[in-house]
């Protein structure tokens, strides 16, 4: 194993209920800025509820806060709309921000964090360039989580987008770590099934960016890695391939079926946030080139973010399948099943890993496909014309060996994008 440090400041309230210790958790006269997307909280009632906190439950604790908004925080969450919320941090004083929706929320807030201290007379956007580095204070954040999917209300990363210059990037600071974040599994009720496997889709995948790579002897991080694997496996199947078994019970198990999408959304929620809060990362070598790949189709095609984490990543297991072959062969076996059983005696032993290899990636796509998310360029109207351009970009962000071993050139990237098709 690596050696490393690991420190998580994040206090996580979970359970139905839990939204109740906002108030507890924010001291009293703070100026609170409220951040949030598109209104669809407003809608599930979660708006609501919180602002009822913010006023009613907080005056019968003897505090009182200065609410302000901040609305339209978008999926890949822009540069451009966030510092026109930077005037109002500003205008208004503000000094606590309180992110509620999914990660893109909570990114953008994370970054408003950030900018608010940034050195005055310099473009905030510098804090995405120099990738968080130079970060040195940013204003409290407390998070409720409303769509589970990216880990960003537990780690100090952040992916913001700036729409001129057609840039997804990604920053870290431990400084933009969320004092405390809500996870109250009933807010993620009422979202569409779509959300909810993309949210499956991104978390396996932040799994997989820290799990295969190579063997240092990490039996801890693996077993943690691939117990979040097989969560996400079980429970993802049995909202999307068991979603009709239960359409003419009666009313007498309503309170039965209740708890059961209850605990299914519980444990996608917890796995969610546990595939990104740096435990299963520490004392390992860590992947990340799918993300990068993936960022710079969402900022050249505009394709959701697990959209293209499901289109890039089968296509990289199997271009960078060599020096992955270990991990390949360990997650077909713990997570798949797939058993090393060479029935045929003029088959070698490579052959027969190539194969179990290829069972691994193509258990990977039908459990992407099972979810509803498609798994290539050309579902999406995207064709060869593509490779070049995602390749002139990588090319250009200076991603020409990426990897845990810096060993996938563009070429590799070139084959992944080809095999994406």
């Amino acid at each position: 194993m690596l050696d490393f440090v690991f420190h998580n400041p994040v206090r996580i309230h979970f359970g139905k209920g839990q939204m109740v210790k906002i108030c507890d958790e924010i001291e009293d006269g703070k100026n609170i800025l409220i951040t949030y997307g598109d209104g669809s909280i407003k809608q599930n009632g979660v708006y609501q509820e919180v602002m009822s906190l913010l006023t009613d439950k907080a005056k019968s604790l003897g505090k009182k806060y200065n609410v302000f908004e901040f609305s339209g925080i978008a999926s890949n969450p822009s540069y451009e709309h966030l510092m026109t919320g930077l005037e109002i941090i500003k205008s208004k004083k503000i000094d606590f921000l309180l992110a509620v929706g999914g990660g893109s929320v909570i990114d953008g807030t994370k970054f408003l964090a950030a900018a608010a201290f940034y050195s005055k007379g310099k473009d905030p956007w510098e804090i995405v360039l120099k990738r968080g580095r130079g970060v040195e204070r940013a204003l409290p954040i407390g998070t409720v989580l409303t769509l589970p999917a990216t880990g960003s209300e537990m780690n100090g990363n952040a992916v913001i987008s700036k729409k001129s210059s057609k840039e997804k990037l990604a920053f870290y600071s431990p400084h933009v770590y969320p004092k405390f974040s809500i996870l109250d599994p009933t807010t993620t009720f009422s979202l569409p099934k779509n959300q909810i496997a993309n949210g499956i889709v991104d978390s396996f995948i932040h799994v997989m960016e820290q799990y295969l790579t190579y063997s240092v002897n990490s039996p801890i991080q693996d077993r943690f890695a691939e117990g979040i694997l097989l969560t996400l496996i079980e429970e993802g199947t049995k909202i999307f391939k068991d979603k009709d078994k239960d359409k003419d019970k009666d009313k007498d198990n309503l309170s039965e079926n209740y708890i059961r999408d209850y605990n299914v959304r519980a444990n996608i929620m917890w796995a969610a946030t546990c595939s990104l809060n740096n435990l299963i990362g520490v004392g390992v070598p860590q992947d990340w080139s799918t993300h990068l790949i993936g960022h710079e189709l969402t900022a050249e095609y505009g394709l959701a973010h697990a959209e293209t984490l499901a289109i890039i990543f089968p296509s990289l297991m199997h271009v960078m399948r060599e020096g992955k072959s270990e991990k390949l062969l360990q997650y077909a076996s713990r997570v798949w099943k797939i058993e090393n059983e060479n029935e045929n005696e003029n088959e070698n032993e490579n052959e027969n890993e190539n194969k179990i290899i290829d069972l691994a990636i193509g258990k990977t796509r039908e459990f992407f496909e099972m979810l509803g998310v498609k798994i290539n360029l050309s579902d999406y109207g995207i064709g060869e014309e593509a490779v070049n351009k995602i390749l002139g970009r990588l090319e250009k962000h200076n991603l020409i060996k990426i990897g845990e071993r810096g060993d996938l050139t563009l070429e590799k990237s070139r084959e992944i994008l080809r095999n994406s098709l």
